[in-house]
């Protein structure tokens, strides 16, 4: 006992010792904690390394130097592309994605036919041939075309109907497409008058201010135009069974040409600008060369696009090879009209 109080004497002289021995544990006890410390001892921020120090420093020196000496970039394309050529090796060329295959008819019979006799040609000028439409045993070409149009347009067109109408009204709109075929007609039968050198009845029909500015518009074609051999005369290929109704086959530039007469309010310089135009002149051209009222055959085509507003008119010259293109696209047409009926 003796010796305990001695004990605590002497933790009474050391200033806080005798009470951190009896309130430290009940301390603990009743309020435990944990204790943070900022210490190196108990936690050290480990020093962030320079990630370029992995890197190949010989085999990249230049790209490193560049990155790790300056604040800014000194690069230039040409040196962004070296280095991209090191780090990735040359770029490769983007491959254009496969043609899609080419669509054949199942029944396929050629434009020009090999079969047809020609006569030899007479020097002697005659009357072009005008063979009339009798009524129709076979589709036309026109409907064939208009029952076989592509989604596409056929949403462009009846957009383009609506817009009409919301301007002009369903009647006014249904006035201006009857005068679209009303100025149609009087320009086709103008350029037949001038064909057959109806001097008289041409005359009076360039004075017609509905059809003037189309005249007017075609004159640089005409005087390329020869050797008028038919005109709106009808054709029927009589092996596809289809029939049609030629504006004119004529020498254009001394090569034999189907000539489709177009009339326009915007201007078509293009042949895509014509839509349908070229498959209805390639089947025309089919027609022709195996029609037995034809002791002849047509390679070429011709689409005229004449404005009303008497700008020059844009003549759409289709060679034996584009009129073969599109003959194939009127066989498959074709093949779609007589699938659906």
């Amino acid at each position: 006992m003796l010796v305990r109080m001695k004990f605590l004497q002497l933790l009474s002289r050391k200033h806080g010792k005798l009470e951190m021995l009896f309130q430290t544990p009940f301390c603990q006890k009743q309020f435990p904690y944990l204790s943070l410390t900022t210490s190196t001892c108990l936690y050290s921020k480990k020093k962030k390394g320079n990630g370029y120090e992995q890197v190949d420093q010989e085999k990249y020196k230049n790209l490193v130097y560049s990155v790790t000496s300056y604040k800014t970039s000194a690069q230039t394309p040409e040196t962004i592309f070296e280095e991209d050529n090191l780090l990735y090796g040359p770029p490769e060329k983007c491959r254009p994605p496969p043609r899609a295959e080419t669509k054949t008819p199942r029944k396929w019979v050629p434009l020009i036919n090999s079969n047809k006799k020609i006569p030899p040609l007479n020097s002697d000028s005659s009357l072009p041939m005008k063979i009339p439409l009798q009524k129709p045993k076979m589709p036309s070409v026109t409907r064939i075309l208009q029952q076989t149009i592509s989604p596409q347009q056929a949403f462009y067109l009846e957009r383009w109907k609506q817009k009409m109408i919301l301007e002009l009204g369903k009647g006014g709109f249904e006035e201006y497409t009857k005068n679209l075929f009303l100025q149609g007609e009087l320009f086709h039968a103008a350029l037949e008058s001038i064909f057959l050198s109806e001097e008289r009845a041409a005359k009076e029909q360039r004075e017609d201010a509905a059809i003037s500015g189309y005249l007017s518009s075609v004159q640089h074609v005409l005087e390329d135009i020869s050797d008028v051999k038919a005109l709106e005369s009808a054709v029927q290929h009589e092996t596809l069974q289809y029939l049609g109704l030629v504006d004119c086959v004529a020498k254009y530039r001394g090569q034999l040409c189907v000539v489709d007469w177009k009339t326009s309010e915007k201007p078509k310089p293009l042949l895509k600008n014509t839509f349908d135009n070229p498959l209805q002149v390639a089947a025309y051209i089919g027609a022709i060369n195996h029609d037995a009222n034809y002791n002849f055959q047509v390679s070429c085509g011709l689409i005229v696009v004449a404005y009303k507003n008497g700008s020059p008119a844009h003549p759409h010259f289709m060679d034996p090879g584009l009129c073969s293109q599109y003959w194939n696209k009127w066989l498959l047409r074709l093949e779609e009209y007589m699938d659906k009926n």
